[in-house]
């Protein structure tokens, strides 16, 4: 039996983002070990607060200093902690409705072991160290079988408020590909493109898929197309990418090999960047000992009618 293939992928991005005069009040007063919510026009009191009445759609503002004591309203183990997650070792996610408020909040309960952990359950908020005006201000809760904290009164107004904050997005994964994203791989591995067509429809998938998207019917015919195309269609890239030597900008375009039905994307070089056009006949550019085309270049000839590759915008 033939090796699995098998390749780490991370997706990543910062996301900033500014805050309105209830998210700015409530992060700020996590740095400041306040915990605040707001009363909608019901009058429960939402943690973590909302700009808008979930229930009317009416702006809030009437900001409610809550306990950083509360109780666990339902909760799920965590065996093996991912890297970012708040504690390094096992921990309970935990729903907590702290006293003074009507909805719960989402953190991490530090218990010795799932045993230890009980819907009902009375637990208080373990600040941070350094806090920043973050959610992260909240470390996590912690069992507690003391009497309920009593929250002083605040108005919401600090010094030197928090006005936006970046949140890290991250996802890690395992992506092992099919037997016919394998076989495409393979092909690539001797410089040639290999998709595969439809018995119904007659359409030939690059990179295949394993089944017709429209016929949905498994796919196994192979069919080398190419190497050059068509470009359809592009966009200009203006920011680096992290761990990407390439300057910017460049050109990024969806492909129409010819033989296919379906457009790769892969980048455009050998060309000025504002040169590049729909309709742009281009060829792959192999490296040495490279697996795939590093990228497609133009390849001299006219470029194609637009009634060719109108069908694969």
């Amino acid at each position: 039996m033939p090796d699995v293939r098998k390749a780490p992928l991370v997706v990543e991005f910062p996301f900033t983002r500014s805050l309105g005069p209830v998210q700015r009040a409530f992060l700020t007063g996590l740095r400041e070990r306040v915990v605040l919510g707001v009363r909608t026009t019901a009058g429960r009191v939402l943690v973590p607060p909302a700009e808008y009445d979930p229930d009317t759609a009416e702006e809030l503002h009437d900001l409610v200093p809550v306990a950083a004591t509360g109780t666990v309203t339902t909760w799920a183990w965590n065996h093996a902690p991912r890297p970012g997650q708040p504690l390094t070792g096992p921990f309970a996610w935990a729903l907590v409705r702290l006293d003074g408020a009507d909805t719960a909040l989402l953190g991490a309960l530090d218990a010795p072991g799932p045993d230890a952990v009980r819907t009902g359950m009375r637990v208080r908020v373990r600040w941070a160290t350094e806090r920043t005006g973050a959610i992260t201000d909240i470390a996590c809760f912690e069992p507690y079988d003391g009497p309920p904290e009593q929250p002083a009164p605040h108005t919401g107004e600090f010094e030197n408020p928090v006005t936006g904050i970046v949140a890290h997005a991250r996802l890690d994964y395992t992506y092992t590909p099919g037997r016919a994203q394998s076989d495409h791989l393979d092909a690539l591995a001797e410089r040639k493109v290999v998709g595969e067509r439809c018995p119904r429809c007659h359409k030939v998938y690059v990179p295949p898929r394993g089944a017709c998207p429209t016929c949905g019917i498994a796919t196994t015919e192979h069919v080398e197309v190419g190497p050059r195309g068509t470009v359809t269609t592009f966009c200009v890239v203006n920011i680096k990418a992290r761990n990407l030597d390439i300057d910017v900008p460049y050109v990024y375009a969806h492909i129409a090999l010819d033989g296919a039905d379906l457009a790769l994307h892969a980048r455009i070089g050998g060309i000025p960047y504002d040169r590049v056009r729909m309709g742009l006949r281009v060829e792959p550019v192999w490296t040495e000992g490279a697996p795939h085309p590093d990228h497609y270049r133009p390849t001299g000839e006219p470029d194609a009618d637009y009634d060719t590759y109108k069908e694969l915008l």
